[in-house]
């Protein structure tokens, strides 16, 4: 897994659709060639971007053992594979209109996130949620907020086909965009030994995903018995995070033996952010009647489209207690992929220890009955939000630097999660499930 470089300068070959019966001057017809041009140009200047490049498996804290076990027998890394799915993850040619790369929500500057609450696509087209980092998705059990696909390669399609992202009508029709292209045409072939096809596609991005592994942080030289790695504010926030502050209840494979790689126990969970927006009764009877079981690409719709994306887990399992519960994710390099949670509803990492700190979701049926007040103190939080700091991996240093300074300042003005005498006061208690099959429309905070 070594670093793979883009291949090839520019593209030749892009075809133009004219309508039927309209001539275009040569002036104008210039002037569309050069921009085709100018855009396959970009494609190769953004791939080339550092931060874009294949990481080195020689980062202290690789998991090597679990890296190589999360490559499919079916697909696996080679140089040519991985440097074709790079060119791909940041070709807009992909989307029906030219205007949307993979790398369009997940920007390898803000560590494969984009910076916004929720993602928008072709046309100007907001979507219901906030873009996941790719950064160690191979190790991920399944993928999306609500793990409806269970592959990377699974992963990769969806967004191509779905109106709010990419917007092409089916895979074939984005294969098409491109196969006329000579440098894709000899890129697959030295890839897979064949001409581009829909399969190969999504292996190629899946591939070059699995390439973006990210570790080498201050924590991960902590670990080892680097002792003055981090400060004495995060190692005192790595005490917190696995005692008092709880977030071990899900940041850890187990709570009886500290995670120090993924910090993430793969499972979903409601904690309580936002459903009071949705009537969630109605939700999920509608999921019920419209979604069928195993129809990926109609829960792919609900969940970017339209409202039942408030359910989470339910569109895929369309059990009562998946009801807005949303996958653990990640926590490396957290201070590049704000805002937070599964509808970015959250600012800074304050806001986010705020949430949990006052228990959230006081009527909330399905809360997680780990979410319980928290009574941290400010110095918690900080020693809290220091530790978080300490995950982030070299490349990333300087603007995480600058982007904490920045939460920290907005922190000691705004905080709107912030609700004292619930996280020092008691348990409140949960209310319990309707007999109707849904949370009910005052379900939330």
């Amino acid at each position: 897994m070594s670093a793979v470089c883009a291949a090839g300068a520019s593209y030749k070959g892009c075809s133009t659709r004219f309508t039927s019966g309209l001539r275009l001057s040569s002036l104008m017809l210039s002037a569309l060639l050069t921009s085709t041009l100018v855009r396959a140009a970009d494609v190769v200047s953004a791939a080339a971007n550092p931060l874009a490049q294949p990481k080195s498996m020689q980062q202290v804290g690789v998991p090597v053992a679990a890296t190589h076990a999360a490559i499919p027998a079916d697909n696996p890394q080679t140089p040519g594979k991985v440097a074709l799915g790079q060119r791909l993850f940041f070709d807009a040619r992909l989307s029906a209109d030219g205007t949307i790369a993979c790398s369009t929500c997940h920007d390898p500057a803000r560590a494969f996130t984009d910076g916004k609450p929720v993602s928008t696509g072709i046309g100007g087209r907001a979507g219901q949620r906030n873009a996941p980092t790719i950064l160690n998705a191979l190790y991920n059990a399944t993928q999306f907020w609500d793990g409806r696909a269970a592959t990377l390669e699974q992963q990769a399609a969806l967004p191509i086909v779905n109106a709010v992202e990419m917007g092409q009508p089916s895979l074939d029709a984005a294969v098409a965009r491109i196969a006329a292209i000579p440098e894709y045409q000899q890129a697959f072939r030295t890839a897979f030994g064949a001409a581009p096809d829909g399969p190969n596609l999504v292996r190629a991005i899946a591939a070059y995903e699995r390439s973006q592994v990210s570790f080498d942080s201050p924590f991960d030289h902590y670990i080892t018995g680097e002792h003055d790695a981090i400060d004495a504010a995060a190692q005192r926030g790595w005490e917190l995070f696995n005692t008092r502050g709880r977030c071990n209840k899900c940041h850890a494979l187990s709570e009886d033996k500290r995670d120090t790689t993924n910090f993430t126990d793969n499972d979903f969970h409601n904690i309580g952010v936002l459903i009071v927006r949705h009537d969630v009764v109605k939700l999920a009877k509608q999921a019920r009647d419209l979604l069928g079981s195993g129809d990926a690409a109609a829960i792919d719709r609900a969940a970017i489209q339209t409202d039942m994306s408030a359910l989470g887990r339910f569109l895929v399992t369309k059990k009562e207690p998946h009801i807005a519960a949303f996958k653990t994710p990640n926590l490396r390099n957290l201070l590049l992929t704000a805002p937070y949670f599964h509808d970015g509803s959250h600012a800074t990492l304050w806001d986010v220890i705020d949430h949990y700190n006052k228990g959230a979701g006081l009527n909330n049926p399905y809360l997680d009955e780990d979410i319980v007040p928290l009574a941290l103190s400010e110095r918690d939080i900080d020693d809290l939000v220091a530790f978080l700091a300490s995950l982030t991996s070299p490349a990333y240093n300087d603007a995480a630097a600058i982007e904490l300074k920045r939460q920290r300042e907005l922190s000691r003005t705004t905080r709107p999660q912030r609700d004292t005498a619930r996280a020092f006061g008691p348990k409140p208690v949960r209310p319990k499930p309707p007999t109707d099959g849904g949370a009910g429309p005052h379900a939330g905070n």
